[in-house]
């Protein structure tokens, strides 16, 4: 049930969130062009609850783990289905993709709670379709800025994002935003290792794509939908 309790502000300087998995569900589009991939390679196809295990650092990676479970992986064939991959996924990323239930509503919420914290998003997944899929959902207003794995030198779980998102949101508001007082809201051990290693605080996200993991990560509070992100919060700010 979504947070009914009196708004309050939020004690913490900035949230940033993860995309698939904690804002979307692309399982089935990335799915689709996994094996869009494998076909065009003469590969067999493989099940969605497979590929959604190699889904969270990027979609070289999500690529190179499909590769290897259906054979070579070997870096020629590589650069022949990662470009395959890219612009089928670029053509396809709205197919079936879509905000899970209560998303759009518990962002508002925060923005009624706490109108002047910043919030950001920080993905895996290249910029690129990253900003076309929230153009396409509605989310891009909620947030300042909307990172890709490809936006920085290194991926989550680097904190290089995480701290220039920090940066970032210092200069916005024109006081300086502490790592401790940041939280990283995400569905997988990726977004929970990322946030330690910011030393930021982890809002973990049992609804995503591998709840198993996420839970054996021990993010500092788990909520199992979006319409819990408030009340979630604020017991982790206590």
């Amino acid at each position: 049930m979504p947070d009914s309790t009196p708004a309050k502000g939020l004690d913490c300087d900035l949230l940033v969130f993860d995309l698939d998995g904690t804002l979307i569900d692309s399982q089935q589009d990335l799915s689709n062009s996994v094996n869009a991939t494998l076909a065009y390679l003469q590969r067999p196809a493989l099940h969605d609850k497979r590929i959604a295990e190699f889904i969270g650092d990027g979609a070289a990676m999500l690529v190179r783990r499909a590769l290897e479970a259906t054979g070579d992986a070997s870096d020629s064939v590589m650069a022949e289905a990662l470009p395959f991959f890219l612009d089928y996924y670029r053509s396809h990323n709205l197919d079936f993709t879509f905000a899970y239930p209560g998303v759009i509503a518990e962002l508002q919420r925060i923005q009624q709670v706490a109108p002047t914290l910043p919030m950001a998003i920080l993905t895996n997944k290249p910029f690129r379709p990253s900003r076309i899929i929230c153009d396409g959902l509605g989310l891009s207003p909620f947030f300042f800025q909307n990172y890709g794995g490809d936006s920085f030198p290194q991926k989550k779980p680097d904190p290089f994002g995480m701290n220039a998102l920090i940066r970032e949101a210092t200069a916005m508001l024109g006081r300086q935003v502490i790592a401790e007082r940041t939280v990283l809201i995400g569905d997988s051990h990726v977004d929970v290792e990322t946030a330690r290693n910011a030393g930021a605080l982890c809002l973990g996200c049992s609804y995503g794509l591998a709840p198993e993991r996420l839970r054996e990560a021990r993010p500092d509070h788990i909520v199992d939908s979006p319409t819990e992100w408030i009340s979630g919060l604020r017991t982790l700010l206590l």
